[in-house]
């Protein structure tokens, strides 16, 4: 055989064994390929150890994949030695390697906080929309995220919390709330606070809910956010959604005991101070009582409090339930003062078996009691030589005689003061979904709210007691509140292309009423306040009652849309229809837009997305309304019975004669505010989020009362819309995951807020005013129907003017100008909050605190006690004595002070203890009101900074802040 035949055979043999190799090697490929595969089947759970819905389980490299159903169970066929790759919006990615060891997985992932930040839902009012496609100004703070320690008012678990919102609380009093400002005030007479909406259901009183039984508060800033709410949204609107039942059952106990005392007092003379003072100046006629009394400390105690809250929650896929019941008892630092309260709520939810129904209903309830103080006292504190001892030799209360120098303990003890508070809310909603994409919801709720009010002076109690003969009084006011809200809703997605639209109405019902009773003259005090008949001095006005009743009619649309989460836009429109203003001005239109843009969704970005990893920006204009605040039937012409009075003779009777207190005004409305915001939201290196706000605020048709002529007018003054105020400011908000490891992380948030308000105009062609004075000092001595501030335009509210000072001359006179001027302001140049919280292992430790800036304080209190004719009969401050003042006070620059402050609000250390089970343990410690860093010399910095009365005026009305301890535990028991 040539070489040629044996090439020839060779290769044939070797390609028809390559065939056989070949097809052999496919049937064993095929074989092993089959042997390979395996059914994966399994459950995730999120963090909490509920089951997901939802989540992507997808074989890496290639399209196979699945998702969790609504049990949070998948099924999916993979290669042995693949790799799952397990994701979910909200939560870091797992992998899992698919092996022959096991079929069945267990998977539970781990939240991603920056990533729940975009993904996170908000509450925009008539609908929920994910944070990242917002176009307005909203900040969320979250349940667990609010203020903790002991909250008495539930405005006090925001203070610090949000950017541009100003929780302001003027007093220690655990029966007083705080005052909430957003972004500066609105209005010179109209409220200035807030809307709050607690579940859908706007205008209630936020102290229904308790902070234990919150979820989220979603805080609405802007016009284009607030326009929904119309002619109430001027002033912003706070949205609460409270806890509901979930999936599971769990019981939870929560409860604190603690223990507080006055944080600060005013450093005045003690007994031998006095003394020595009165030796070295020789004063003969000063009259030593022999006594040692610090009239501060007499007043107050060691306060204790007590909390205890149990809840109860169960739930499926179909329906669920919550309950909770929380008493708490918190005695004021301040003898006899402090706050009972027992509150309960009961929710629930029910879906129809396709799913097409959901019915929700709740009720919140609660009943506070307190005892009002009488803080007249404080200024006797203030005046009485500590010489005085608190009781004579007989055993009673001492009285020296003379002015405001009664004893402020008698004042506090010989006193009856009894209040009682009731708030019930209610409400019931359905929704319905049909044809995919369409759901009405209906919702119908009812709010009740009831002040009582008693109180006794006794005979021997000192000033009206003992003028009056015994003095009695009892008080009610109620107020109802009636809602109907009706919506229809669209939403669906075509592609990139995503709508939303929303159009409604709402019908809301204002019915408030009242009385009230007094007598004197009792020939025994045994009665207290249960008997004003047996007085038998009566005088016109002992008696009193009155009702009132408003509507207001609603209709309201809102469009959403957006294309590849990019590109965002919202309008949004409110016709509401009022009874409380003129016949030439009952309706009005709210109308706003805004759009933003994701820049980070853009290609050209995708290089910067292992840093910038989301950046938006955001812009808005609307036009808002502020009706609240202002009473009913003020556009109308009223009469009212006067001192006047005529013979009737028909009944051959002299009567009283009603004549005209109310001039009629058909073109009174509401003011309106207009607003443009632009924002921008940012994330960096996965750790780091923020929002950046800028607003121009400004509100026109101002709301005052007039001085007018007679004639033509028959009263001589009237309610009118005619000036303008604005408020523009700047917003920061930061929040950072700094550390996340297994055993130990670290997170800190900051806000910083800085607004600026200026009073644009307060007068026109038929109303005119040049200023108006406010900060009133009658009363003080010397002062009378003197003024310290001035509202005048090209000011803001609470401009101090008067005379500026140049210090103290060679003689001890304070050195006064002649001509008033600008001296201060109320307002400050900025706020800011800050909190961090850190855990190792099952310890946890945080603090928060917030402070404010730039605002001048009027210490009154220093003024009147700096007075060299107040010894040795009343005491001053130890700083007297050094100050080296010898002049009379006068009002001037030189008793303004700087009133920056930052507050160490609260400091907890936890300790979660190890539990097998789905039980969990925590016990803590919690301080709160620890520090205050300021330069202030007064009691507290933080004083009234709201309304037209007294803003930032220190008057002797020095309730202390507590400076509180908590020991407290937290248990959940769930399965």
């Amino acid at each position: 055989m040539n070489s040629t035949n044996t090439n020839t055979v060779q290769h044939k043999y070797w390609a028809n064994t390559s065939l056989v190799l070949l097809i052999f090697m496919l049937f064993l490929s095929v074989g092993a390929f089959a042997q390979g595969k395996r059914l994966v089947t399994g459950i995730i759970y999120d963090n909490t150890n509920v089951p997901l819905p939802g989540v992507n389980v997808l074989e890496a490299g290639t399209t196979n994949a699945v998702a969790t159903d609504a049990d949070g169970k998948f099924v999916i066929e993979a290669n042995v030695g693949s790799t799952l790759v397990i994701s979910s919006v909200g939560f870091a990615s797992q992998n899992v390697v698919v092996d022959d060891s096991a079929s069945t997985l267990d998977i539970h992932l781990v939240e991603d906080a920056i990533m729940l930040q975009g993904v996170e839902v908000v509450s925009i009012g008539y609908g929920t929309m994910k944070k990242s496609d917002l176009t307005g100004a909203i900040s969320t703070v979250k349940g667990e995220d609010l203020v903790k320690g002991v909250i008495t008012s539930t405005e006090q678990a925001l203070q610090g919390k949000v950017a541009g919102l100003t929780v302001s609380q003027s007093t220690g009093d655990p029966s007083s709330g705080a005052t909430l400002r957003l972004r500066g005030g609105t209005s010179l007479t109209a409220s200035n606070n807030p809307l709050i909406v607690v579940d859908g259901v706007a205008g209630v009183d936020i102290n229904i809910v308790q902070p234990s039984d919150i979820k989220s508060v979603d805080v609405l800033k802007d016009a284009s956010a607030t326009a929904i709410y119309g002619s109430r949204g001027a002033n912003g609107v706070i949205i609460i959604t409270t806890k509901s039942g979930t999936k599971g059952t769990s019981f939870v106990y929560s409860g604190y005991t603690g223990i507080s005392q006055a944080s600060n007092n005013l450093d005045l003379l003690s007994a031998d101070q006095w003394r020595g003072y009165v030796r070295e100046n020789n004063l003969a006629d000063a009259v030593d009582y022999g006594g040692n009394t610090n009239w501060q400390k007499e007043l107050q105690q060691t306060a204790f409090t007590q909390s205890h809250t149990i809840s109860i929650s169960s739930g499926t896929e179909m329906s669920g339930f919550r309950s909770s019941l929380l008493y708490l008892n918190n005695e004021g630092v301040i003898k006899t003062t402090g706050l009972e309260r027992l509150s309960a709520n009961v929710s629930g939810y029910q879906y129809s078996a396709n799913k097409a129904l959901k019915f929700d209903t709740g009720i919140f309830a609660n009943i506070d009691k307190w005892h009002p103080l009488d803080y007249r006292i404080f200024e006797r504190a203030f005046n009485l030589n500590p010489t005085i001892p608190l009781r004579d030799a007989n055993g009673n209360y001492t009285e020296v005689g003379g002015t405001l120098n009664e004893n402020p303990v008698e004042i506090m003890n010989n006193r009856t003061a009894d209040s009682e508070r009731h708030r019930v809310l209610g409400y019931f909603k359905t929704e319905a979904k049909f044809l995919n994409d369409f759901t009405a919801t209906v919702n119908l709720s009812l709010e009740h709210n009831a002040t009582q009010g008693d109180t006794y002076k006794p005979s021997y109690a000192v000033m009206e007691g003992r003028t009056e003969n015994g003095y009695a009084q009892k008080t009610y006011g109620e107020y109802t509140n009636a809602q109907i809200e009706a919506y229809l809703t669209y939403a669906r997605t075509f592609g990139k292309h995503n709508v939303n639209a929303t159009g409604g109405y709402s019908y809301y019902n204002n019915i408030y009423k009242g009385f009230g009773a007094q007598r004197s003259g009792f020939v025994t005090d045994l009665f207290s306040y249960n008997n004003l008949g047996a007085g038998y001095n009566y005088r016109l006005g002992d008696v009193y009652s009155y009702k009132g009743e408003s509507d207001l009619v609603s209709f309201y649309g809102r469009a959403n849309y957006s294309f590849d989460s990019k590109y965002m836009i919202t309008g949004t429109v409110r016709r509401d229809g009022s009874s409380r203003f003129g016949a030439n001005n009952k309706w009005g239109t709210f109308p706003s837009v805004s759009a933003a843009w994701r820049i980070t969704g853009e290609e050209f970005m995708q290089s910067s997305g292992n840093w910038l990893t989301n950046l938006k920006i955001r812009g808005g204009y609307g036009v808002t309304g502020n009706q609240d605040g202002i009473g009913e039937y003020k556009s109308l012409s009223i009469l009212g019975v006067g001192r006047d009075s005529y013979y009737d003779p028909a009944t051959g009777n002299w009567s009283l004669a009603y004549s005209p207190v109310q001039n009629p005004n058909p073109d009174l409305k509401w003011e309106s505010t207009k607003q443009t915001n632009i924002g921008v939201d940012f994330s960096l290196f996965n750790r780091i989020t923020g929002t950046f706000e800028w607003y121009n605020k400004e509100t026109n048709d101002l709301l005052y009362t007039y001085q007018v002529p007679q004639p033509p007018y028959l009263v001589g003054t009237m309610l009118a819309n005619v000036g303008d105020l604005s408020n523009k400011g700047i917003e920061l908000t930061l929040n950072a995951n700094i550390i996340q490891k297994e055993n130990f992380t670290w997170d800190a948030n900051f806000n910083f807020a800085k607004n600026k308000q200026k009073i644009e105009r307060l007068s026109n062609q038929t109303y005119k005013t040049d200023v108006i004075y406010s900060g009133s000092l009658h009363g003080l001595s010397g002062m009378s129907n003197q003024f310290s501030q001035i509202i005048k335009e090209g000011y803001p509210v609470g401009t101090f003017w008067g005379p500026k000072s140049e210090g103290l001359d060679e003689n001890g006179n304070i050195i006064v100008g002649d001509e008033d001027q600008e001296i201060g302001t109320a307002q400050p140049d900025f706020s800011l909050g800050l909190g961090m919280n850190f855990t190792y292992k099952n310890f946890d430790f945080g603090f928060t605190g917030y402070g404010m800036f730039g605002q001048d304080v009027l210490n009154a209190t220093d003024m009147m006690l700096n007075d060299p004719n107040r010894l040795p009969s009343y005491n001053v401050t130890d700083d007297y004595l050094t100050s080296g003042i010898k002049s009379s006070p006068q009002y001037s620059s030189y008793w303004i002070e700087d009133g920056s402050f930052f507050r160490l609000q609260t400091v907890t250390l936890g300790y979660t203890v190890p539990m097998k089970s789905t039980s969990k343990l925590r016990l803590y410690v919690t301080g709160q009101n620890l520090a205050v860093f300021t330069n202030y010399k007064g009691v507290d910095p933080e004083v009234n900074f709201s309304g037209l009365d007294n803003p930032g005026i220190d008057r002797f009305n020095n309730y202390p802040r507590p400076r509180t301890i908590t020991f407290g535990l937290n248990f959940t028991l769930a399965n």
